[in-house]
């Protein structure tokens, strides 16, 4: 199981164990990681997932779909490494990597 780190705004880490298939979203809300609302349940709807890929990994991930770039056009303080948890599928290619969230999904 690969370990990803979820970094906070106030720079608190929490790593936690991720199942190879699980998206990421998944693996936060079963380890309780704060600022994940998830309020969708990961059907690309609700971008409340938003989080911030360490950019030595996002070479890793294929390239967001048409849904995601939409709700991403709409969240706050978007950045060029900017992804929805829900749309990325833990794979073993992603042992390491560290994300951070947003001080707010809304």
């Amino acid at each position: 199981m690969p370990t990803i780190t979820f970094i906070d705004a106030q720079g608190a880490a929490r790593s936690v164990q991720a199942e190879c298939g699980q998206s990421l979203m998944t693996a936060a809300r079963a380890n309780d990681v704060p600022g994940i609302d998830a309020d969708c349940g990961g059907m690309c709807a609700c971008a409340t997932c938003h989080v911030y890929v360490d950019t030595e990994f996002l070479s890793q991930l294929p390239a967001p779909g048409d849904g995601e770039e939409a709700l991403l056009e709409f969240v706050d303080k978007a950045q060029p490494n900017s992804r929805l948890a829900c749309q990325i599928c833990v794979t073993e290619v992603l042992k390491g990597m560290i994300v951070r969230t947003p001080s707010s999904q809304r």
